[in-house]
């Protein structure tokens, strides 16, 4: 038995129990660059208990829908941000939690030019890339600890969407 999930698009509102969405909409704040270049400041807050910031690179295998959710993950330690190295669309995943405990989840699909950082603490599917080559620039805590928290899900959810 599971439960089927409909990803919708990403948007700041919906997303904002969960993180960030990291993307050029509306106005830069400023214009910088000899007047080139349009920045677009402070988009995500990056909240690490300790350690340091790190820039690692990802490359995920592209996923097919329908895809099977079975466990989702959160990182009591500190934020991570997702941003993609393509303009490729992919599957974000999140869950409220209940006293320690994924529940509802939620999923959204990305469009060219938005990026993601989950908060601290927050419920979320592994990196879910639609699209090869699935490289992402992934910002997160490095330093010392465990910064990994995995729930298993009794019953697995069904992920289908229809356009990709």
């Amino acid at each position: 038995m599971s439960v089927i999930l409909t990803p919708r698009a990403l948007t700041a509102e919906s997303f904002a129990p969960f993180g960030d969405v990291m993307e050029a909409q509306g106005a830069p704040d400023k214009i910088i660059n000899q007047g080139l270049c349009g920045r677009y400041h402070d988009r995500a807050k990056l909240d690490f208990s300790d350690g340091e910031a790190g820039i690692s690179i990802f490359q995920g295998e592209a996923r097919r829908f329908p895809l099977k959710l079975e466990m989702v993950e959160r990182h009591p330690m500190g934020s991570q941000a997702f941003v993609p190295m393509s303009a490729d669309p992919f599957l974000v995943v999140v869950a409220e939690d209940a006293q320690g405990v994924p529940i509802n989840p939620q999923a959204f699909i990305t469009t060219a030019g938005q990026a993601i950082n989950f908060h601290r603490g927050t419920w979320h599917g592994v990196l879910t890339p639609l699209h090869a080559p699935g490289l992402f620039a992934v910002i997160d805590r490095i330093g010392a600890g465990d910064n990994l928290e995995e729930h298993w899900f009794e019953t697995a959810y069904i992920i289908q969407h229809d356009t990709i």
